[in-house]
């Protein structure tokens, strides 16, 4: 295992800057997921980190060994990418042996080693199949497997779900934690899908246009966004975002018509975002302490079984709730919103930083 650190990690093509300086250390045995939109430069990270793609600025560290200049086959890491790369011409057994076989190792060790892979992820029986035997889980746990057999000090791996289903991503999940938690190998993950970076990771890295939005675990980059960006992509649906302006030390004024007052100072900003996830606005007739009670039209609503999703205009903006299975109002239907504000968070309108403290 390992430790890992990116400082001041810079990538260019051309004049064109895709990561920006940024900083990043990774504790040894820890599982770190990228998430991010596409373009956003999570897959050069790791890619550079992978020795793939060249580092413009800054250094790469491994264990505290600049690894800028080292060659990808003589970091100790081993990658599991989207689309498998498995030989087809190659049996399973084959394909987990190889890397193995490259680097001269003795066949009684590799047996024992891809044997012992092939039990932890339950390939054992797969072991003679070539993979177009094989369904797109199979094929990814042996992508997983040949990886597992180097005994790497680092994991990485590059939105290796994606070509799943999604209840086969669901699976893999599963049994990609219960791995890591087994081998406690350093692991860095990248995705676009939120839901793998909050169930996988013990910290999540949220990047947007080469940047670092955000680092921290999975509850804290939900219920404490460090920007409007990370609030916005973080959660589904997303956190609900309405323009306010301050008025007094504690008012907000929504759309220049409602009058709410925060129970937490305001800030000398004017123009503000206020945040609200889905779960912390219900229906109801009246506010109560710490609520804010605010009209709205019912747009559309979605029952999931769990929950029910409701989606209503409210001063002009569409605001989304979760709420009880059994509550189902009737589209173009009049009510009152309660806005839970202990939960709230306000956000500087200009700079996108989140002004508010955590209210958990």
């Amino acid at each position: 295992m390992a430790t890992v650190e990116f400082k001041r990690l810079t990538k260019r093509y051309g004049t064109l800057e895709v990561v920006h300086a940024i900083d990043l250390a990774i504790a040894d045995g820890e599982f770190i997921v990228l998430v991010g939109p596409s373009g956003c430069g999570k897959s050069t990270t790791l890619r550079m980190l992978a020795g793939l793609e060249d580092v413009s600025d800054g250094e790469i560290r491994i264990n505290n060994r600049l690894v800028n200049e080292i060659e990808a086959r003589d970091r100790d890491i081993a990658m599991v990418f989207q689309d498998y790369a498995l030989y087809p011409h190659m049996t399973v057994y084959g394909n987990m042996a190889f890397s193995l076989r490259y680097r001269s190792i003795a066949r009684r060790e590799i047996e024992r080693r891809v044997r012992e892979a092939a039990e932890v992820l339950g390939l054992s029986v797969y072991l003679e199949r070539y993979p177009k035997e094989l369904s797109g889980g199979q094929r990814q746990r042996v992508a997983m497997g040949r990886a597992i057999v180097r005994k790497p000090q680092v994991f990485l791996f590059d939105e290796p779900l994606s070509n799943l289903d999604a209840k086969l991503r669901g699976s893999m999940r599963l049994e990609m934690k219960r791995l890591h938690q087994q081998l406690g190998v350093t692991t860095v993950y990248v995705t676009h899908d939120q839901i793998e970076a909050m169930t996988l990771a013990d910290r999540v890295v949220v990047m947007n246009s080469g940047h670092i939005e955000q680092i921290g675990t999975p509850d804290e980059v939900y219920h404490e966004p460090a920007s409007l960006f990370v609030a916005g992509f973080i959660g589904a649906p997303t956190m609900n975002m309405i323009p306010v302006k301050r008025e007094g030390a504690d008012g907000l004024r929504l759309a220049d018509s409602e009058f709410i007052r925060f129970p937490h100072p305001v800030g000398a900003q004017s123009d503000l975002v206020l945040g609200v996830r889905p779960e912390d606005v219900d229906i109801a007739s009246e506010g109560g302490a710490g609520r804010a009670s605010v009209p709205a039209t019912i747009d559309v609503v979605e029952p999931l079984g769990a929950d029910t999703l409701v989606f209503a205009s409210m001063v002009g903006h569409q605001m989304a709730l979760r709420v009880r299975p059994e509550v189902r109002p009737q589209r173009g239907m009049s009510v009152r919103l309660n806005l839970d504000l202990e939960r709230a968070h306000l956000f500087d309108a200009t700079t996108g930083r989140r002004l508010s403290p955590a209210h958990p």
